[in-house]
């Protein structure tokens, strides 16, 4: 098996996911456009030379049907020699046409693979797809697919998670974010043209700067109200042990919906020579996980771990942890199960602070632990994230 490098990751902006927001107006297709260019700009990479894009992207519904991979790269002018695959494995879709690019070169099927995500949630809105797992009760009921706060109540109802713990967690997200934004830290994002509104988006907007322990508590519960309409019960007769379900999150420590679309050139040594650039990374493990899915945000400890061991790695043998900070509970569960110190995980915020566009965010996490490990010349680091139905993917990358 041949070994894998990064040998550049970029991104859009997360904006926010309303009309308002930065990259509202732009189609998926233009804002995945948009970043081709900037990948070619930046590694002086020839098209000719990809043989295959591989996107995530979960509500593959609209504009960004019609498999929005080959399609983009069709749109973009790519020549025709260039394939698309877009993956849907829930929020963890990103990590997934990651590790489905790395495969493929490892094997010796490419020797240059462009992957990443892309949801524009403010043109597709999350469920516009009208799946029957999510809208059907009964078939939910069923398949025990349930929203993904209902699952993160559970969870930390199961973990005796407070309110006050879930709040503080997510105004350490905003602090972290709000200064790594203020320091410049997040070096993976380019510029992306508006021309709508005229203007060129550079930064990350669902940061929340002025938020405070007071303005989180004074937040009402978002899942109490569907609790009392079955959920709740679903989950108690799968948990007997409890008495009831705690509801602890709000929109305050919950993840913000966002526009955005990430991309990471991935190949072997040889691309590396004909482009001539150093390699920024390596891929050395991918793995994916599916658990209990009433314990929906649950996949991203497991497969973590899965990663890790398949290398006979400890977490206190990685530098730094970039773990999707779906809802505040996951934060706790994923320190507590893995060992993590609070000094290693999303040292920058997570996605309650900088927004969560489902399919893209996966590829952003792994070009953000790329950016934070390189600043502080780290030598490895886990990327993972959970995804709806139980499933959770990971990555352990090197430099």
């Amino acid at each position: 098996m041949k070994d894998v490098f990064i040998y550049d990751a970029i991104r859009s902006a997360r904006t926010r996911a309303r009309e308002d927001g930065g990259l509202h107006d732009l189609r998926p297709h233009d804002l995945l456009k948009s970043l081709y260019t900037s990948l070619q700009t930046r590694t002086g990479l020839d098209p000719q030379q990809v043989g295959d894009v591989v996107l995530g992207c979960v509500t593959q519904h609209g504009e960004q049907a019609g498999n929005i991979a080959k399609a983009s790269v069709m749109y973009a002018g790519w020549p025709a020699s260039v394939g698309g695959l877009t993956v849907n494995r829930f929020c963890s879709s990103g990590i997934d046409a990651i590790a489905l690019g790395a495969l493929k070169v490892a094997a010796g099927q490419e020797q240059a693979v462009v992957a990443g995500g892309v949801e524009m949630m403010s043109r597709v809105p999350m469920l516009a797809d009208q799946a029957a797992a999510f809208i059907d009760p009964a078939f939910a009921a069923q398949c025990k697919m349930l929203m993904m706060g209902s699952g993160a109540d559970l969870i930390g109802t199961l973990n005796g998670v407070s309110r006050e713990q879930a709040d503080a967690i997510a105004l350490q997200s905003q602090q972290r974010a709000a200064y790594a934004r203020e320091q410049g830290y997040f070096k993976s994002i380019v510029p992306v043209q508006n021309p709508v509104k005229g203007i060129t988006v550079t930064e990350d907007e669902c940061i929340r700067p002025a938020t405070t322990k007071e303005s989180l508590s004074a937040m009402a519960p978002a899942f109490a109200g569907i609790g009392a309409k079955g959920v709740d019960a679903l989950q108690l007769a799968g948990n007997p042990d409890l008495a009831a379900i705690e509801h602890m999150h709000t929109a305050g420590n919950a993840p913000a919906m966002a526009d955005a679309a990430a991309l990471l050139l991935r190949g072997d040594a040889a691309l590396g020579e004909s482009l001539g650039i150093e390699p920024r990374g390596r891929v050395v493990a991918s793995a994916a996980a599916s658990v209990d899915p009433l314990q929906v945000l649950s996949g991203c400890v497991v497969a973590a771990r899965k990663v890790m061991d398949q290398q006979g790695v400890s977490a206190g043998e990685v530098d730094l942890f970039e773990l999707h900070e779906a809802f505040a509970a996951t934060v706790v569960k994923c320190q507590r199960d893995l060992g993590i110190s609070d000094d290693k995980l999303n040292v920058n915020g997570g996605v309650i602070a900088l927004g969560h566009p489902l399919g893209a965010t996966g590829a952003i996490m792994a070009g953000t632990l790329l950016d934070e490990m390189e600043r502080r010349d780290a030598r490895r680091g886990v990327v993972a994230a959970s995804g709806a139905g139980g499933s959770g993917s990971a990555l352990l990358i090197e430099r």
